[in-house]
Parts: C-alpha cells; sequence; structure tokens
C-alpha cells in the first residue's frame, strides 16, 4: 500500500508545473489578451497538429494534460489533441535507454507515433472545417465558472485553484487504478496480452486505454523481451495518453463527446497497429 501511495504523489506531483503553467496561460489569454490576439492564436490552430506531434513525443504525459486543458478551453482544436495523445510516449523512452535497446529502433518508433499522430490531427481538422463544427466558442470563461475560481483575484490565484483542483482528482483517480493493477497483477495483464498474438493490436489499444504509466511499461517491456511483436506494442503506445484521459472526463464538457474521442483514439491506435502488422514493417 505504501508503494501504491508513494507512485501515486509521484506521478501526480510530475504533473503539478504542466497543470499550472497551462491554467496560468488560459488565464493569460483570457483576461490579458485582445479579441483580435485570442482570433491570432486560434487560427493559428491550423498548425496546432504538427507542434502536438513534436511535444507529445517528449517522455512526460504532463503535455498530454496540457493539451487536454487548452482543448477544453477551445484554444487549440481537436486534431491538435488528438495528435499530442497519439505521440505521447510516456515511459517507453526511459525503458528503451535503460535496457540498452537499439536508439535506432527507438527512433524508428517515435518517428512513425510522431507521423501518424500529426497525420491523423490534420485529417481530423480538415473533416471538421469541412462540416464547419470546428466554430465552438472559446470556453475558458465556461471552463473558469465551472471551477468557481473566482477569477477577480488575480491569474495567479486563479490558476492555483484550477491546478489544485485538477490535481487532487488526478490523484484520486490515479490512486484507485494502481490500486486496481496491484490486485491484478501487471504479470496477469502481460501475460493476457502476450499469448493473443492474432488478436495483438486490438488488446494493445485496451491495454493502451488505462490512464496510468504502467500501460506503457508492460508494453515496452514485453516488445522488448520478444513477447509481443512491435505493431502491438505502436497499437497500445498510440492509445495510451497517459493521465489526460482522465483529466479529458474531468474539464470537458460532454460525457459523450469524450467517449467519442476515446474511441476515436482508440480506433486510429489499433487500425494503425493492423496496419504495420500486415505491411510487415520492421524496427
Amino acid at each position: 500500500m505504501l508503494d501504491i501511495i508513494t507512485d501515486t504523489l509521484i506521478d501526480g506531483i510530475k504533473l503539478l508545473p504542466f497543470l499550472f503553467i497551462t491554467y496560468l496561460l488560459m488565464e493569460y489569454i483570457e483576461h490579458k489578451t485582445s479579441k483580435k490576439a485570442k482570433e491570432t492564436i486560434k487560427k493559428s490552430g491550423k498548425f496546432g497538429p504538427l507542434i502536438g506531434g513534436i511535444l507529445g513525443a517528449f517522455p512526460q504525459c504532463g503535455f498530454s494534460v496540457a493539451a487536454t486543458n487548452l482543448y477544453a478551453a477551445r484554444v487549440i482544436t481537436l486534431g491538435t489533441l488528438i495528435s499530442v495523445y497519439l505521440a505521447t510516449s510516456d515511459e517507453m523512452i526511459p525503458i528503451f535507454i535503460s535496457e540498452g535497446a537499439s536508439l535506432v529502433t527507438l527512433f524508428k518508433i517515435l518517428g512513425i507515433k510522431v507521423l501518424i499522430g500529426m497525420v491523423a490531427g490534420f485529417v481530423i481538422d480538415l473533416v471538421l472545417r469541412l462540416r464547419k463544427k470546428d466554430n465552438e466558442e472559446e470556453r475558458i470563461i465556461d471552463l473558469c465558472e465551472k471551477e468557481h475560481c473566482h477569477c477577480e483575484d488575480g491569474i495567479f490565484k486563479s490558476a492555483i485553484k484550477h491546478t489544485v483542483n485538477i490535481f487532487l482528482f488526478v490523484l484520486i483517480i490515479t490512486f484507485i487504478i494502481n490500486l486496481i493493477i496491484h490486485f491484478i497483477g501487471e504479470d496477469t495483464i502481460a501475460s493476457f496480452v502476450g499469448s493473443n498474438p492474432i488478436l495483438g493490436p486490438v488488446l494493445g489499444g485496451i491495454i493502451g486505454l488505462i490512464p496510468n504509466c504502467a500501460s506503457s511499461v508492460i508494453l515496452t517491456q514485453l516488445y522488448l523481451e520478444n513477447v509481443i511483436p512491435a505493431a502491438t506494442m505502436i497499437s497500445g503506445l498510440l492509445v495510451g495518453a497517459g493521465v489526460g484521459l482522465i483529466v479529458l472526463f474531468k474539464v470537458n464538457k460532454g460525457i459523450k463527446q469524450n467517449l467519442k474521442i476515446t474511441g476515436l483514439l482508440y480506433v486510429i491506435g489499433v487500425v494503425s497497429g493492423i496496419i504495420i502488422q500486415l505491411t510487415g514493417i520492421q524496427f
């Protein structure tokens, strides 16, 4: 139990800087920038999937949390959010390095994750623009009111209040997930995935949906031990967005929309894994 609590606190504390900076940025945009400046930020979102894919590749799920909050406020597009989610690598890079695995293989996997994230993001934004559904109003004010942040006290106090609210929420959910994984056992999960190679990408995607670094650890270790193929690992790593999905269901309005976003992420990850498996792409 002590290990579970410790792991939960460490995972949560690592998110604090990203949460605070994100909310501080959102508060600044809402209270300090002009309408023209806000429009400029929204227009620059057309290149969001490119930037999102690159930032998401860094070994830190904080970027997925930051992107989630910015999307909930409609500062970035859905395509940018999905791009960050797909590119997020979480614990994959540290494990590859610590195990002395091939750096060439590591960069190939990172490259294909970033590429898939960018392509998917641009396609999603294009489809939404064509369907004229990307014109939702900015929701920073709505998000602020939802959290009862008393913005009149200043952007720093408001940002701190938002950060504390989400931090506590993430801690509670992460603790519950860590507890479940502890009782089920990582070995049990690994055995389940490894014993079903035909359904590899499908099962890999399911493991990737676990909003916890454990999913990336399990998938990467199984791949390095030659228990699962690269396609299965990549499928799970594409779907895995760290605690970003937890925050999504907390801050973004509409449970149906959040479920659709999660489903879209899963489908893209699994289909990409299946394509890699069928084409025999080697890493």
